[in-house]
């Protein structure tokens, strides 16, 4: 029980702090998730990461918040779950609070301004960063069908300004079939175990 407080714990610190002092919405914080919970706690494994991040971007909601219950389900059920909700959703609240107090002195300050237009190209690099990152671990799978899924979501989307709705539709099912060929192919050839 004492080792499970730790865990909520950990939980709850690491969302509140990646949500406090993440800017640029849920594309930012997925690459930081991935270096506390997959490289520094290791407590999944990076094409776990991959597969979350996949699931919290075609749900609907804020990215970063799917993310977060997903990772908590994962780590620690339901209750981890509600434990990084809490953690990820509190920080913006508590921001936006304070903000909408001072909203007027906020709107009209050239300082504020600036700071906000200098955090626009901070959170492109991360997002480039991002793309980088989670787009080679799909080259390295060398699995031929997922490279050609992830060039050609990506030629629908900026080159011919294809709803993403409809590419996230399509690859599910592109998946789906890749899946059960897979499992036919497993039950064609004998079970391994």
């Amino acid at each position: 029980m004492k080792n499970q407080k730790h865990v909520y714990r950990r939980l709850f610190a690491s969302t509140f702090y990646l949500s406090a002092f993440t800017f640029g919405g849920g594309y930012v914080i997925i690459p930081l998730m991935k270096k506390k919970f997959v490289d520094d706690l290791q407590w999944i494994e990076e094409e776990e990461m991959l597969n979350l991040t996949a699931i919290a971007q075609s749900s609907p909601g804020a990215v970063a918040v799917n993310a977060a219950i997903l990772l908590g389900y994962r780590v620690a059920g339901i209750s981890g779950a509600l434990v990084t909700i809490l953690g990820t959703i509190l920080p913006p609240f508590i921001t936006l609070s304070i903000i909408s107090i001072f909203y007027t002195a906020f709107r009209d300050n050239t300082v504020v301004n600036a700071v906000l237009k200098g955090m626009q190209a901070g959170v492109a690099a991360v997002i480039a960063d991002v793309v980088m990152s989670l787009g080679s671990n799909v080259f390295k799978q060398k699995d031929i069908v997922s490279v050609i899924v992830m060039v050609g979501a990506f030629i629908s989307t900026f080159f011919f300004g294809i709803n993403v709705m409809y590419i996230i539709l399509v690859c599910g099912c592109i998946g789906a079939v890749k899946i059960l060929i897979q499992m036919k192919k497993v039950q064609k050839d004998g079970d391994p175990q």
